[in-house]
C-alpha cells in the first residue's frame, strides 16, 4: 500500500463554541491509501484538548509508511489485523491511528466491492437519527442557528454557561424537536442533578459529560441520582475506559479519533453492550470523509452525532450525506468516499 497525507483547513458555517473555546476553521489531516489502483480515505481533525496536531499525526504516520509499503490488504490481512500489527508504533497517537484505520477500511471495502457495513454483516434497519449541534453563543445567535435547520428532529445544545437553563427554555419556545445537552465538563455534581430535573420537563433526552473527566466519585453519585441518562464523552476515550464507565454513566459516546478508529470502536461497542451501557458515536467536526466512516457503525448504535460535515461552509469530499438527521448512503463500496479537492500534500 502507498500512503499519502494531505492537510486541509475546513471553514465552518458559523463560529463553533463549546465550554473550552471557539473555532472558525478546523484543520484536518486526510490519509489516502492506494492499492491496485483503488484509493481509501481516512481523516482526523486536530484538537488542542487532546494534543492532536497536524505535525504530530503526520510524523507518526510517516514513521510507519515503510511498513505499510510491505502490506497488501486481502482476505488474510484485513484492516483489523493491520491495526493490531501497527498498534505498537501508533498507540501513542490515536488520532493518527484513526485516520489510517478509516482509510484502510474504505480501501478494503473498495477492493472487495462492498460497503464496509455489509462486510461486517450489518443491515441498514432502524438506524438512529443524528442530532444537529448548536454551539454556545448569545441567545439570539443560538435561536438563529436552530431556525436555520428548523426541520431537524434532534438538536444537541452545547452548554457550560451561567445561563444554561435560560438557553434551553428560550430554544424550546422555537421548536418541538428533541434536545440533548452537552456540558463538556462544565458543571458540578450539584448543578447536574439540579439541571437534570429542570431539563427533563423541557424535552431533553440525555446529558453528555457534565463533570470533568477525572471526577469519578462524583459521577457515581450523579449516575445514581439523575432523572436523565448521563453519557460519557471525555471520560471514555479508549477501550480501557469502557469498563470503568459502567456504574458511573448510563452510556458512552465513542469518538473515532480518540479511540483510534473503526477497529477499536467496534470492540468498545461490543464491550459496552455486554456491560449494559447505551452506545453513541460522535464526531469532531470532520468532513464527509470522517462522517462516512461513522455511518458504517450506525446499525450498532442507540444514538449518533454525525453532523460534522453539515457544520462546514465548504466540504472536501463526497460520500454519506446527512439530511434532516437521516443518513443517506451512496451506492459505492467501502465508506463511499471520494475527494473533490486536493489539499497540501505532506507525503
Amino acid at each position: 500500500m502507498q500512503l499519502t497525507l494531505q492537510t486541509f483547513e475546513l471553514p465552518l458555517r458559523h463560529t463553533f463554541t463549546i465550554a473550552r473555546g471557539s473555532l472558525d476553521v478546523q484543520p484536518t489531516l486526510i490519509v489516502e491509501l492506494e492499492q491496485a489502483g483503488r484509493r481509501g480515505y481516512g481523516e482526523a481533525t486536530t484538537n488542542s484538548y487532546y494534543g492532536a496536531t497536524l505535525e504530530s499525526m503526520s510524523v507518526a504516520l510517516q514513521a510507519v509508511s515503510g511498513q505499510l509499503a510491505q502490506y497488501t490488504l486481502s482476505d488474510s490481512l484485513d484492516p483489523a489485523q493491520l491495526w493490531n500489527d501497527l498498534a505498537p508504533s501508533l498507540q501513542a497517537n490515536p488520532f493518527a491511528q484513526c485516520a489510517l484505520d478509516l482509510a484502510a477500511w474504505d480501501l478494503f471495502g473498495k477492493l472487495q466491492g462492498l460497503p464496509v457495513w455489509q462486510l461486517w454483516g450489518l443491515e441498514l434497519e432502524r438506524l438512529p437519527v443524528s442530532n444537529y449541534t448548536i454551539g454556545i453563543a448569545d441567545m439570539g445567535t443560538m435561536v438563529a442557528k436552530l431556525q436555520e435547520f428548523a426541520d431537524w428532529p434532534i438538536f444537541k445544545i452545547k452548554l457550560g454557561t451561567p445561563h444554561d437553563l435560560e438557553i434551553i427554555r428560550e430554544l424550546r419556545r422555537h421548536t418541538t424537536a428533541t434536545f440533548r445537552v452537552d456540558a463538556n465538563c462544565g458543571w458540578t455534581a450539584e448543578e447536574t442533578l439540579r439541571n437534570a430535573a429542570a431539563l427533563q420537563s423541557l424535552g431533553v433526552e440525555f446529558i453528555e459529560q457534565p463533570l470533568p473527566a477525572e471526577q469519578w466519585a462524583a459521577m457515581r453519585r450523579v449516575q445514581a441520582e439523575s432523572v436523565l441518562p448521563i453519557i460519557a464523552d471525555e471520560s471514555c476515550q479508549a477501550s480501557a475506559d469502557v469498563a470503568r464507565c459502567a456504574g458511573h454513566f448510563h452510556g458512552i459516546n465513542i469518538k473515532l479519533v480518540k479511540c483510534g478508529g473503526l477497529t477499536p470502536a467496534r470492540r468498545m461497542i461490543a464491550e459496552a453492550r455486554a456491560l449494559g451501557l447505551q452506545v453513541m458515536v460522535g464526531c469532531m467536526t470532520e468532513s464527509t470523509v470522517g462522517i462516512s466512516a461513522i455511518a458504517q457503525l450506525l446499525p450498532l448504535l442507540d444514538y449518533v452525532d454525525m453532523d460534522g460535515a453539515v457544520l462546514l461552509a465548504q466540504d472536501i469530499a463526497t460520500g454519506v450525506r446527512v439530511e434532516r438527521g437521516v443518513c443517506v448512503y451512496p451506492e459505492l463500496p467501502g465508506s463511499g468516499v471520494e475527494l473533490v479537492q486536493r489539499g497540501q500534500r505532506l507525503l
